[in-house]
């Protein structure tokens, strides 16, 4: 799936009359950029030459099973593995964007737990947070296209690169489902 594609549904509800529209496309939005990340993540696990088809089920289990693992922590899994950043495939608009998404975030989470933010945040405003998250994934899904071969947007994460070699990139070894586990809680468990 292309970055437009995954990210149509957005721009629908823009488009629509709905009295929602702009709480609904920032939470959407927000939520495709969380997934595009864990998706890139996923899938440069699964590079790792000790992972097949049958390791599926149990690498969604370790990360299914830490709940402390959030976007900032998924940015961090993907910097322990692979030597060129996300800040570096973002580019020099990473700082003022890690910033917006960071504020999306906290008020998406009053939003979703019905507290008021305190900013009384109006569809304009909630418009400019989801053309930021959109800047971003636009950004990280043709950097990472061209790095890795994959956008995070592809419905199934869990496949094998056609650069065959990839994992010979990674900064880190990891050999069996149990050394994931410790990856995860090393460097992706919020503390």
């Amino acid at each position: 799936m292309s970055f437009s594609e995954e990210f149509s549904t957005v721009e629908l509800l823009r488009a629509s009359c709905a009295e929602t529209r702009a709480v609904d496309a920032f939470a959407l939005s927000l939520i495709k950029a969380e997934r595009q990340t864990r998706k890139l993540v996923t899938h440069l696990v699964f590079q790792y030459p000790c992972f097949a088809q049958g390791d599926i089920a149990a690498l969604k289990d370790k990360l299914g099973k830490n709940r402390g693992v959030y976007f900032e922590e998924m940015i961090k899994g993907f910097d322990a593995i692979y030597p060129i950043s996300i800040e570096a495939f973002i580019g020099n608009k990473y700082e003022s964007l890690q910033q917006r998404i960071s504020e999306a975030i906290e008020y998406r989470n009053k939003i979703f737990h019905g507290q008021l933010t305190n900013k009384n945040l109006s569809r304009v405003e909630l418009f400019s947070y989801v053309d930021d998250i959109i800047e971003w994934s636009q950004l990280l899904a043709e950097a990472a296209e061209n790095e890795i071969g994959y956008n995070g947007f592809s419905r199934n994460s869990f496949q094998k690169s056609k650069q065959s070699s990839l994992h010979s990139k990674f900064k880190v070894s990891i050999n069996s489902i149990e050394d994931y586990e410790s990856f995860i809680q090393k460097n992706m468990q919020r503390t």
